[in-house]
């Protein structure tokens, strides 16, 4: 049965095409519901609250799970966050196989609860520099943040002199998908082989990933971005998030120094080769729009999107809540 579901949904073992509808603002299946911005500054259990580029729920404790992208201490929060708020409760770090991560040597960008087991799955970007090249990962980490295993990086993903994620554009996004059966990552932005980053005429090429749990590589997805919106600007993929077998929601973020940031919601199915867009986050009467990097559906259904602030002064840690039809 579930070999069946896998040849029909989503084993396609190439590089795939990507045909985009028209743009236009959002449409009547997306709906705004409400906006939580955390104190600036917030502490909980020693640590402050930011960077959070990640999030998902884990239905057999009721808390959401938030994982922070501070390379110094990676880490993961849990709290609570309804309709009427959010709260901080705990925090934990996150351990590699040989004890404390060294600083600088993990980026995380997208967690997952394994609803199987109750473990954490996450993203990391790794890392690209003249003189180091780390290699982007996706592991399982335990609910103390003790480490698990780690899925091998598929080949066309490490980083390489030639080839590779450029740095900071590597595995953004992570879902489940099949009922946990697969694991779909998102890279932010063109590996060095898949062409040149994303220009105001002509979107760039990103992938999605699709693996087993152990790791196999069972299909990968070209992924049309959009161009840039000021010419000023970067973009990528931010998160990936299953919406129903074979359909996904994709977040692209774009930031302009001059203009901000600029965040899109799209509806996209790669065995059809179509995404559309869904929402620009700009339109709901949010306070702004921040640097919106994770996404998770909550327990009634509620899509929730949060920022990353970066630990910088003048951006914030927001949570948006969607009714998605």
């Amino acid at each position: 049965m579930l070999c069946a579901m896998l040849r029909r949904l989503l084993l396609v073992p190439v590089l795939l095409g990507l045909c985009a509808t028209p743009a236009q603002a959002h449409n009547p299946e997306v709906r705004f519901i409400t906006e939580h911005v955390v104190p600036k500054g917030l502490v909980v259990g020693g640590t402050t609250v930011g960077g959070l580029s990640g999030l998902d729920y884990d239905r057999r404790t009721g808390k959401w799970i938030l994982i922070s992208d501070d390379r110094v201490a990676p880490r993961f929060y849990e709290g609570r966050l309804s309709r009427k708020g959010v709260e901080f409760t705990d925090v934990h770090s996150l351990v590699g196989p040989n004890g404390p991560y060294p600083a600088g040597t993990v980026d995380p960008e997208d967690i997952r609860v394994d609803r199987r087991t109750g473990d954490l799955l996450w993203s990391q970007e790794g890392d690209r520099t003249p003189t180091t090249l780390i290699d982007p990962s996706v592991q399982f980490s335990k609910r103390d943040g003790a480490f698990g295993r780690a899925l091998p990086t598929p080949e066309d993903l490490r980083m390489k002199p030639e080839s590779g994620p450029r740095r900071n554009e590597a595995l953004e996004g992570l879902t489940f998908a099949l009922g946990g059966t697969l694991v779909v990552t998102a890279v932010e932005g063109p590996l060095l082989q898949d062409g040149p980053p994303a220009t105001p005429a002509k979107g760039a090429v990103s992938r999605v990933v699709v693996q087993t749990r152990t790791g196999q590589v069972v299909a990968q997805y070209r992924y049309q971005q959009e161009p840039l919106f000021a010419p000023d600007a970067s973009t990528g993929v931010t998160a990936i998030l299953e919406k129903s077998p074979g359909v996904y929601l994709v977040l692209e973020r774009s930031y302009s120094p001059t203009l901000g940031n600029k965040v899109r919601l799209f509806e996209y199915r790669p065995l059809q080769n179509r995404k559309r867009l869904l929402a620009d986050i700009g339109t709901f009467p949010v306070s702004r729009v921040d640097n919106l990097e994770g996404m998770a559906w909550g327990p009634d259904g509620t899509l929730w999107l949060v920022s990353d602030d970066n630990f910088n002064a003048t951006q914030v840690t927001q949570f948006i809540a969607l009714a998605v039809r």
